[in-house]
């Protein structure tokens, strides 16, 4: 795409794994990076493994205006799914800042996400139903792990919707799932070993 670019969307989160020396927090941030590109790539279904995610995951979503919470896989998975399938799972970030501890992930940035216009005229947005756009805003995140580095769940919220933008996209930058799977098929890395990446 000639503005955006989607290898670059975790630029801030491997910038940190090059300079973390601890290695349960450096384990983290490969989980959360690994997270986010299979995401963006429509492989939804590798996040769910049993070493990346608990059973029961609990997301809570305050954005565009709404406020949900998502209990357990199968909510979480639905969404997911449907992210994959109209193209939302597209993702670029800008000015990312991080911190990680020892069970969390947070996360401050100003996020793009591809949206089709057909859903944001469902939410009243004045767009044409039939056009891409990105809806460009400034987010917090929140991402808890237990303590044996599994993601427990998402906090993601809107910091001010007064700032929220909504930006058309000409058909030759609209990413589908499949384009962007075969651009982030090279930065999917396995996860290091866990044992030993949270004990030592």
């Amino acid at each position: 795409m000639a503005r955006f670019d989607i290898t670059m969307t975790n630029a801030a989160v491997e910038r940190l794994i090059e300079t973390t020396d601890n290695p349960r927090h450096l384990y983290l941030l490969h989980a959360y990076n690994r997270h986010r590109y299979l995401e963006m790539a429509g492989r939804w279904e590798e996040i769910f493994a049993p070493e990346m995610t608990v059973e029961h995951p609990v997301y809570h979503f305050n954005v565009f205006g709404i406020s949900t919470t998502l209990e357990g896989a199968d909510a979480v998975k639905n969404v997911y799914s449907e992210w994959a399938r109209t193209g939302q799972s597209i993702f670029y970030a800008e000015n990312e800042k991080l911190a990680v501890g020892d069970n969390v992930i947070c996360s401050t940035a100003v996020l793009y996400q591809q949206t089709p216009g057909a859903v944001l005229a469902a939410g009243g947005a004045p767009v044409d139903p039939d056009a891409t756009y990105l809806v460009k805003n400034l987010e917090h995140m929140i991402w808890p792990y237990d303590d044996e580095g599994r993601l427990l769940g998402e906090d993601v919220w809107e910091v001010d919707e007064s700032t929220r933008e909504i930006i058309p996209l000409d058909p030759s930058e609209v990413l589908t799932s499949s384009q962007s799977a075969a651009l982030l098929a090279p930065l999917i890395k396995p996860l290091p070993a866990r044992r030993t990446a949270l004990t030592s």
